[in-house]
């Protein structure tokens, strides 16, 4: 029999019900940490906080993985932190280690050599030492400043094997750890985003209006010009739009290529007219300093395509922003 048929002998049932029993032994996991979390905890906290160096992950393979990706976890939240593979430190990368910072070693079974063999050195420095193990009475508990121990009754995999119940319930701790650490520092959607400038975030909050504004060869006119003169600002402003200012250059009225589309269809001479007659008095403005998602909810909330961007001292028209700008750098 191939492989392939072999394949075919589970059911879709059986597929699905392995699935489940390996999220509920995996929730079971982490049900049971969050019942004994407690002084450990704090004080895993407490160091990190007053620390005023570093926080270094260090562990090998799944350990590895998962300090990985906790080191890159913190220094997304706002406490700078590296990792070390625990092999490489012993020759030579323990070097990047100072003796303010804090290091956190992963070793399920808490007896992994690489990290035990570096543990004389780091004592010697004076680094403090935070454990993520599954055994409180491993080698590594024993040398370390703080021991979050993570006792689980089996693994989830099939086999009760390959690392999954262990590493779930590190990897969510780590994520506690780390999110304890968010709210002593009072860490915010903003100080999020300045780490993270790429992303909707990023954009949605550190974006504001005079990035992405139009301030040169502004379409305007004033009030009193002919229809046509102004008309013809608006075609070449390639805006869909045109601003009446005062002599002050404060925004007094706005017409679009919209209205002039109502216009024509009414048979209007448009030669006998100023823009002053046709115009929409009070146009829809915001502040340059207004982050761009706001700017976006206005356009949206009006069903308009541009703002006048308008000074918050002076009043003047500086600027121009257009819903395509805004979608043109992912504003959404």
């Amino acid at each position: 029999m191939s492989a392939n048929t072999e394949n075919q002998t589970i059911s879709d049932q059986d597929i699905l019900q392995e699935g489940r029993n390996v999220l509920g032994i995996e929730r079971d996991a982490i049900a049971a940490v969050d019942e004994t979390l407690g002084r450990p905890f704090i004080d895993a906290v407490r160091l990190i906080l007053n620390t005023k160096g570093n926080v270094i992950f260090s562990g090998v393979g799944k350990s590895g993985h998962i300090g990985r990706k906790l080191a890159a976890t913190f220094s997304s939240t706002g406490t700078t932190a590296f990792f070390v593979h625990s092999d490489e430190a012993a020759h030579g990368d323990l070097g990047m280690v100072k003796k303010d910072d804090v290091f956190v070693a992963i070793s399920f079974s808490g007896e992994s050599d690489e990290l035990l063999t570096i543990l004389p050195a780091l004592k010697a420095m004076g680094v403090k030492i935070i454990c993520m193990t599954g055994r409180a009475d491993s080698s590594l508990a024993k040398a370390s400043d703080v021991s979050l121990v993570t006792p689980i009754t089996r693994e989830a995999c099939p086999l009760n094997l390959a690392p999954t119940s262990s590493t779930t319930v590190t990897m969510a701790l780590g994520d506690a750890i780390a999110g304890a650490c968010m709210v002593a520092k009072h860490f915010s959607r903003e100080d999020f985003a300045r780490s993270h400038p790429a992303g909707a975030l990023g954009r949605r909050l550190l974006l504001k209006v005079h990035d992405v504004m139009r301030s040169k060869s502004l379409p305007v006119v004033v009030p009193q010009t002919p229809l046509l003169d102004a008309v013809e600002v608006l075609s070449k402003g390639r805006l869909g739009v045109v601003f009446a200012v005062d002599a002050n250059q404060k925004p007094e009225g706005v017409f679009t290529e919209g209205d002039l589309c109502r216009l024509l269809r009414k048979s209007v001479d448009l030669s006998s007219l100023r823009l002053l007659d046709v115009m929409k008095s009070n146009p829809k403005s915001v502040s340059p300093k207004a982050p761009a998602h706001a700017a976006l909810h206005l356009i949206q909330d009006n069903q308009i395509n541009q703002l006048a961007v308008v000074d918050d001292a002076t009043q003047q028209l500086c600027g121009i922003v257009h819903v395509q700008d805004l979608i043109a750098r992912k504003i959404y």
